[in-house]
């Protein structure tokens, strides 16, 4: 969710200082799509939940909220093989998702949402985690990439529907994540290893083989036309606009029930 690919590359004199290469900006952009499809998404969801909105979710809202985060993953994992310091990033991005839960949980026991807010271990957790397994991935050959990612994805969702609880002990709760969750788990982000690392590291071998030479592959695009700056720009932001969106979405509805309760 922050800049993966603002890589450095050496310059071709060994006295020279190392050269910044340009950011691939498809990537960017892409990010700053979906970061724009999650504040959407979000919108919907605090306009029925927390403002009693009764209406039917249009058809893109369904399905981004079905797709959306695999295709988050991946770009996520396509990016991180053109980044650097990557275990720092990791712990960021984690340390990131441990301040929503930190929030939700406060939420719920202030009374101001139910328990099913909390979110446990959601896609902040789950990429923080996968980048910081990406230390051990990266010195793995891609065919073996792809037979875990195979694998994983493929556990993955059998375990989804397989209906396997684990014993709701406090022990036993870690294995959320995992993907085996206690009867009655409720939460409103979940994204556990499995499937999603799998999704990660298709991502991974995309960045390898896509993105071998590090270059943009669309080099004749006008990407600097103001739609795909302003993309790229949130794109370059999107773990901020996505930590701080919902508390400015959350503030408006306060703000105009506020005023409308006048």
């Amino acid at each position: 969710m922050s800049e993966f690919n603002d890589y450095i590359i050496p310059a071709e004199a060994d006295n020279a200082p190392p050269v910044k290469r340009e950011r691939i900006w498809e990537l960017d952009a892409f990010r700053g799509i979906c970061i724009l499809c999650v504040v959407a998404v979000h919108l919907i969801f605090d306009l029925q939940y927390f403002a009693g909105f009764d209406f039917s979710t249009p058809r893109w809202f369904d399905f981004i909220q079905i797709n959306g985060g695999v295709l988050f993953i991946i770009l996520s994992g396509i990016c991180v093989t053109l980044g650097h310091r990557f275990l720092k990033r990791g712990l960021i991005v984690f340390g990131a998702g441990m301040l929503i839960t930190l929030v939700t949980i406060i939420m719920y026991k202030i009374g101001v949402a139910d328990k099913d807010i909390i979110i446990y271990f959601g896609v902040l957790h789950l990429l923080g985690v996968c980048m910081l397994l990406y230390g051990l991935l990266r010195k793995l050959p891609t065919w073996l990439l792809v037979i875990i990612e195979n694998i994983l994805v493929i556990a993955g969702y059998w375990l989804m529907n397989s209906g396997i609880t684990s014993r709701g002990a406090c022990v036993w709760d870690l294995l959320i994540i995992v993907g085996v969750t206690p009867p009655h788990f409720v939460t409103s982000d979940y994204f556990p290893l499995l499937p999603f690392l799998g999704w990660f590291i298709l991502g991974i071998v995309l960045g390898r083989t896509l993105y071998e030479k590090q270059q943009t592959l669309f080099p004749r695009y006008p990407y600097k036309s103001w739609p795909i700056r302003a993309l790229s720009f949130i794109g370059r932001h999107s773990i901020w606009i996505y930590l701080l969106h919902q508390p400015v979405i959350s503030g408006i509805l306060a703000l105009v029930e506020h005023v409308s309760a006048k």
